[in-house]
């Protein structure tokens, strides 16, 4: 029999969770709840979106459980917010992992968290509560990630790191191995972390740059010839893919 759950939200974002719960999952999605004031339609996918403050008098917590499906808003607390006021009025929660994730026997991870596709979670790790990990994750071996973070997609986590409770992680990031990431820490897409960091840190890459000249005219360069032109006849033959 499958287990009914409730998603709060009503964005694209719990719109993109709850399509996974569907087809990538033994939950049925038996309705959702946001905030009265965030209610635009009475339904969502054809079934109800009831307020918050009383959704327990629609879906009472005996029989359906929960999935707080807010990203990273505020450093993680509104997601924080809401898991904690439906803990306390009595809901349990469910996890959602990725059928095409890599996982290993023994894994420790806490609950209202979300692990998605090709996500790879080696052994001798901890995952906290409350916790958002994106397609194409590698968390290393005996690395600690603490509560309410959320890791965007691409990142790599190398063995042994600790994660400090409300980080946001951006796309393609890199932390070398043996590093902690202190609380309340923002790394931005693509930055690589090498040795620790301070709490409540903002971690950015350079801007890319930007060439004072337009593509067009660069199409020389992306002909890539499969050996360099000698002279005359072959070295227009050699170009002709830049055409």
């Amino acid at each position: 029999m499958m287990k009914k759950v409730i998603v709060f939200g009503n964005g694209r974002w719990a719109e993109f969770v709850s399509f996974c719960l569907t087809h990538d999952s033994s939950y049925e999605v038996a309705g959702y709840t946001v905030d009265a004031a965030f209610i635009r339609e009475p339904e969502l996918f054809g079934v109800p979106v009831v307020p918050f403050d009383r959704v327990e008098t629609v879906f009472p917590p005996a029989e359906y459980a929960m999935l707080v499906a807010v990203s990273y808003q505020g450093m993680n607390r509104l997601r924080e917010e809401k898991y904690l006021q439906a803990k306390a009025k009595g809901y349990p929660f469910i996890n959602y992992i990725s059928s095409k994730a890599l996982t290993w026997p023994g894994l420790a991870i806490g609950e209202n968290c979300l692990v998605f596709e090709n996500a790879s979670l080696n052994p001798f790790i901890q995952i906290g509560n409350n916790v958002t990990i994106g397609a194409g994750v590698l968390i290393g071996h005996h690395t600690v990630v603490h509560d309410h973070c959320f890791i965007a997609s691409g990142t790599i986590i190398l063995g042994s790191v600790t994660v400090g409770p409300y980080c946001l992680v951006g796309p393609n990031v890199t932390i070398k191995e043996k590093i902690t990431i202190g609380r309340d820490c923002v790394i931005g897409a693509g930055v690589s972390i090498l040795k620790d960091t301070q709490e409540r840190g903002v971690y950015v890459g350079k801007a890319p740059e930007l060439l004072p000249k337009p593509s067009d005219s660069l199409r020389t360069w992306m002909s890539w010839p499969a050996k360099t032109p000698k002279s005359g006849k072959d070295a227009d033959a050699g170009n002709s893919g830049g055409k």
